[in-house]
């Protein structure tokens, strides 16, 4: 199926990651023109570019707003214009810490590696939208921003927050700059990633699959195939700020015993 993202400019951030890296290849199958974006995983970032033909890659810090600034000025000489983005990047502790024992800098450090980078990377990208008076955003957030998760409160607060809050408001602020302007976001589930390497075992996956009507684990290409579909203007032009989970039909209650 067709859908419209031929030529376009788009940016991926944290594509040196599992999601990261299958949204880039998706977008590229697509025939649009990638971005790399990586903060720190500069070898995985170049063996991405390297599969999409030699794509810009781009290092920045996405907490740091110069970085950021620098990373959409890069994409923009290097691709024309920047028409989409797939705010990707984003960090998952994996040390299981309950609130009561939670260090106050884990809980900023992760806010913002989640949030406040998910946030300047919006604010700047649209400011690419408002030179052309279109585009498309897609945010990644996580199930756990939906259902919590114990250990992780800081992790579930910050996607929470990305995809209720700041997805919602995005959406209508972005209509201001253009009547096509859109802005959506994905949830995934567990999936399997260099992210959570180590916890989708054969006997986590069972403990884990209970809550999901699909008893599997998400490949990264099952997230980017969603993120490609609300990317799309021709798939998706008229959904904006809508929260697709990506979860194997997950619920916050067991289903298989």
């Amino acid at each position: 199926m067709e859908t419209g993202l031929g030529g376009r400019g788009v940016v991926v951030t944290g594509a040196s990651g599992g999601i990261g890296a299958a949204c880039a290849r998706a977008f590229a199958a697509e025939g649009a023109r990638v971005v790399v974006h990586y903060h720190r995983g500069e070898e995985r970032a170049r063996s991405v570019a390297g599969e999409l033909g030699g794509a810009p890659i781009v290092q920045a810090d996405l907490t740091v707003e110069a970085d950021v600034e620098r990373l959409f000025a890069v994409a923009r000489e290097a691709l024309g214009s920047v028409d989409v983005c797939a705010a990707v990047a984003g960090v998952w502790p994996r040390d299981d810490v309950p609130i009561w024992e939670l260090p106050l800098d884990r809980w900023n450090e992760t806010l913002a590696q989640n949030l406040t980078a998910t946030f300047l990377t919006a604010k700047w990208f649209l400011r690419e939208v408002a030179r052309l008076g279109s585009g498309s955003l897609v945010l990644v957030g996580s199930t756990a921003g939906r259902f919590g998760e114990a250990g992780h409160a800081d992790y579930a607060s910050a996607k929470a927050a990305l995809q209720s809050g700041l997805l919602l408001s995005l959406k209508n602020e972005a209509a201001r700059l253009g009547p096509a302007v859109r802005v959506n976001a994905v949830a995934p589930g567990w999936t399997v990633s260099p992210m959570t390497r180590g916890h989708v075992s054969d006997e986590q996956v069972a403990r884990i699959t209970r809550t999901m009507a699909l008893r599997k684990v998400a490949t990264t290409e099952d997230i980017a195939a969603q993120v490609v579909v609300l990317a799309s203007d021709v798939l998706s032009g008229h959904v904006t700020g809508e929260l697709v989970m990506v979860a194997g039909g997950m619920e916050g209650r067991v289903i298989h015993e």
